[in-house]
């Protein structure tokens, strides 16, 4: 096995932490912007209901909205506002405490977003 192989110089004396990804300062390394650039979904909200390993409570989940971190964060906190809920948005999730399914698709189409039910 290659030293190349084994990961990478973690550290520098001379730039401090280095990336191991692309292998450069961690002040220069674009790593990080490039894979928040590129928000996953494709355009389509699909909103569902989980309750599986939660602990038995009931989630709604909402899919598919092609939104940066910053704008899916400010829309998960009006969404669940409307709610009265709590939750979070985090991977390009958004998730709201309860079953709010039906509400949310409504609050959606009302804020211009294409949304639709998706499972049970």
């Amino acid at each position: 096995m290659r030293q190349s192989d084994q990961g990478g110089l973690v550290y520098s004396t001379d730039s401090g932490r280095m990336c191991p990804a692309c292998r450069q300062p961690a002040a220069a390394c674009s790593c990080a912007q490039r894979a928040k650039a590129a928000p996953a979904g494709d355009g389509i909200a699909r909103v569902s209901r989980e309750k599986q390993g939660r602990g038995g409570k009931t989630v709604t989940v909402v899919r598919g909205l092609a939104l940066d971190a910053e704008a899916l964060a400010a829309l998960g906190k009006r969404l669940r506002t409307a709610c009265g809920a709590g939750g979070t948005a985090r991977d390009g999730v958004l998730e709201v405490q309860g079953d709010h399914a039906d509400r949310l698709v409504a609050l959606l189409l009302a804020e211009g977003h294409k949304a639709k039910r998706a499972g049970a």
